[in-house]
């Protein structure tokens, strides 16, 4: 006998939901899909009526989900936003411009317009040349500065004031267990919040760069794999390969004790998420953080996966497995092999704890100003970006750093 959706009783389940074993058929689980998106968007209030929304399109799984599913649940509930897709050309042969072509077949599918913002023009390197330049170990640090801002300076050359990003459940529990081994709790707010911004006293004097351009993450609460499961039973059209000077980072680290805490415990994901929220409350400044629009991106430092789901992602290429099993249509009736959480009992230890006074050195309180050679926002004299660019261009004597308009 073949086992029945649990939600219709009707059509046989063909998937199981890695985030409750919940056996769905297909109709199910793409309406529960986008219902839990909706949401996420509702219940955080994360579009305003007659908004231009750009969405940061790389042309992989995540931001082709996003999409999609931004298109349809703006039709069916009418948001009453306009859509747009904005991608970065890094300028990595190979990887970058196959995945553009991608993207260029994913605005004439959903009907959005396209504006690429490229490396070249906006700084006058591309990630091969920096590449070349540094080796590859380190050439994440720059990419994730470089293409932050170009986000924004794409977005404020569009006029758009609100720029969505295809973070995924499993991106955040990555970086909320990152910033907890390397004891930066203080980071938290941001990594944790489903939506930043630049705060609107950070007026800066490039008319190029909005002073107040929000981002938010409407998969937030969404696994990976479900996204994956998503965009085959949608067939949708997207680019899988990761990036080809993706290192050993540490983030692949986070990532492998994570899947293997989610395969005893599927919740793993979504309380680790949760944590880092509830632990973010408990930071000093968390208040005035959120009232500035939780940012502290603000002090210049890139975004966490800041080119998506490949930064760093050095795990055994799961997520790709997965996708050929899914092209092979070899999906079992109930997807795994016992359809069981195991719980592993864990013993109370009691441990002696010495008593120590606690600090009363009041925290650091950083102010946000704007870069003095770009007007971009930073906590410091000059922004990381440009800083980054002028141990670059050391090598090139005669070239001044390449920022929107014209040379500095």
């Amino acid at each position: 006998m073949p086992t029945l959706c649990v939600q219709c009783s009707k059509d046989r389940a063909v998937i199981v939901r890695p985030k409750n074993h919940q056996k769905l058929c297909k109709k199910c689980f793409i309406t529960t899909f986008e219902t839990e998106i909706h949401f996420t968007i509702t219940s955080n209030n994360l579009f305003q009526r007659g908004e231009r929304v750009a969405i940061g399109a790389s042309g992989g799984k995540d931001s082709t989900v996003l999409a999609s599913v931004l298109k349809t649940l703006n039709a069916r509930y009418d948001y009453g936003v306009e859509l747009l897709l904005l991608s970065v050309d890094e300028g990595i042969r190979g990887y970058r411009d196959d995945s553009l072509e991608t993207v260029k077949r994913n605005a004439v599918q959903y009907e959005m317009p396209l504006t690429i913002v490229g490396y070249d023009e906006l700084y006058g390197w591309t990630m091969d040349q920096v590449v070349e330049q540094v080796g590859k170990k380190g050439n994440c640090t720059y990419c994730g500065v470089f293409r932050r801002q170009a986000l924004d300076r794409g977005a404020a050359t569009l006029g758009v004031e609100h720029v969505v990003t295809g973070h995924n459940a499993d991106d955040m529990a990555e970086t909320v267990l990152m910033n907890l081994l390397r004891g930066d709790i203080a980071r938290l707010s941001r990594t944790t919040s489903i939506i930043t911004s630049t705060p609107s006293a950070t007026a800066v004097a490039n008319p190029n760069v909005l002073a107040n351009i929000k981002r938010s993450k409407p998969l937030k609460y969404a696994y990976e794999k479900e996204i994956v499961l998503y965009a085959h039973h949608m067939s949708l059209d997207y680019f899988s390969t990761e990036c080809i000077y993706s290192p050993e980072a540490f983030r692949g680290s986070a990532r492998a004790l994570i899947k293997n805490l989610e395969r005893i415990r599927p919740s793993t994901i979504l309380d680790i998420v949760r944590s880092g929220e509830d632990m973010a409350r408990l930071c000093p400044g968390y208040e005035d953080n959120c009232r500035a629009g939780c940012n502290t991106a603000a002090q210049g430092e890139e975004e966490e996966a800041g080119c998506g789901s490949s930064v760093g992602r050095s795990a055994g290429g799961e997520m790709q497995k997965l996708e050929a099993i899914l092209a092979q249509q070899h999906i079992s009736e109930d997807g795994n092999s016992n359809g069981h959480s195991i719980e592993v009992e864990v013993k109370k230890v009691v441990t002696r704890v010495s008593k120590v006074k606690p600090s009363k050195k009041a925290p650091v309180q950083q102010t946000v100003g704007q870069c003095e050679k770009c007007g971009y926002m930073s906590s410091q004299r000059v922004c990381k970006a440009c800083v980054l660019l002028e141990g670059l261009n050391k090598a090139r004597p005669k070239t001044g750093i390449h920022i929107a308009d014209g040379y500095i």
